[in-house]
């Protein structure tokens, strides 16, 4: 996948072709020369973040504790005084933009841009991995079975997907714009997973230091097992805390870690996890400044936490300001989301 991702026929007889289109103003156009009947969607609000969906409700969970038998707060830096060298050699993050471009009597035709990089740490400076060159993927989302008139040609095309297939029960999305508009932003977000999963394993692979995943690495065999990466998870609807642990979770001071527990998502990979607080909540929510770090499972899974989240702590300098995340934000983070808008 490049910035051009493929061609598709113009004419009834295939005889010119027409350049995949590469903005969302060149998408409006495009699809308004293969539906003359759909009209342009104009002000249609951007979605740039991970989508937090109706089924991600709130949940706390018991702790499958790994470490002692407790879960407990355990020191492992000061965030004032003892900011030491980081051991992440690399950063990995990925973007999405989201847009209605068309419709088709109220049928959302949605076009959206994924890109995912990996920034190696070079001499103090962040460039581009020269392992895998960064991923940029435009496709129109589209419910195939609502929209009438679609060329054969668009439908088969493989950067235009259906957002109305049946499931493994039979089911597809109802005709509500909203429940198509919902199917279209997951798949966004399934596709944006598969290719920061994608230059992951690429690194982990390729390379002996360690790389810094925002998000989780429990997509992939691969990584989930992996001594190479670690992931970062920012947002926190599902919490490993209940009861007594949550008490411990939400009285966690800057520069401690949790106990180490297990987690194994349903249709994904297990992993060893813990929190991190990076910096200090005094005053604030009782989420803010924290984290939750996975890595591989292994029987040296407690010093790795320990080092890893050092090194977390310490990416907290520079601040990653403006950014509205910036509690939360390795610097170098930030550097790769603008890199990405930078070629996106």
């Amino acid at each position: 996948m490049g910035h051009r991702t493929g061609v598709i026929g113009g004419t009834d007889d295939g005889d010119e072709l027409t350049a995949w289109p590469g903005s969302p103003h060149e998408a409006t156009r495009f699809i308004l020369g293969q539906l003359p009947e759909c009209e342009p969607v104009e002000d249609f609000p951007r979605q740039t973040e991970r989508p937090v969906h109706g089924e991600d409700a709130p949940t706390l969970l018991p702790p499958e504790v790994l470490e002692g038998e407790f879960f407990r707060a355990i020191h492992v830096a000061d965030p004032k005084t003892s900011r030491g060298p980081s051991g992440f050699a690399a950063f990995l993050d990925g973007t999405q933009d989201v847009r209605v471009v068309n419709q088709s009597h109220g049928i959302p035709i949605v076009w959206a841009t994924v890109s995912a990089a990996v920034r190696a740490r070079v001499n103090r400076r962040l460039i581009s991995w020269g392992g895998h060159p960064p991923i940029v993927s435009r496709r129109y989302y589209i419910p195939f079975r609502y929209v009438d008139g679609l060329h054969p040609e668009l439908k088969s095309h493989p950067q235009v997907i259906d957002t109305a297939r049946e499931d493994a029960s039979g089911n597809v999305p109802s005709r509500h714009p909203a429940a198509l508009m919902e199917a279209a932003v997951q798949r966004v977000q399934q596709d944006r997973e598969a290719i920061e999963l994608q230059l992951a394993e690429s690194w982990c692979a390729a390379e002996q230091g360690m790389l810094f995943v925002d998000g989780s690495i429990t997509g992939s065999s691969l990584v989930s097992q992996s001594t190479r990466a670690a992931g970062v998870v920012k947002t926190h609807r599902r919490l490993y805390a209940e009861g007594d642990a949550f008490r411990v979770l939400v009285g966690l001071r800057a520069g401690e870690r949790s106990s180490i527990f297990r987690v194994a998502p349903r249709s994904r990979y297990a992993v060893a996890s813990w929190y991190v607080r990076i910096r200090n909540a005094t005053g604030r929510d009782a989420l803010f400044g924290l984290v939750r770090v996975e890595a591989a499972l292994g029987d040296d899974i407690t010093a790795r936490a320990d080092d890893i989240s050092r090194w977390i702590i310490a990416e907290g300098a520079p601040l990653a300001l403006p950014d509205g995340r910036w509690d939360k934000m390795a610097y170098g983070i930030r550097d790769t989301e603008e890199f990405l808008r930078a070629i996106s």
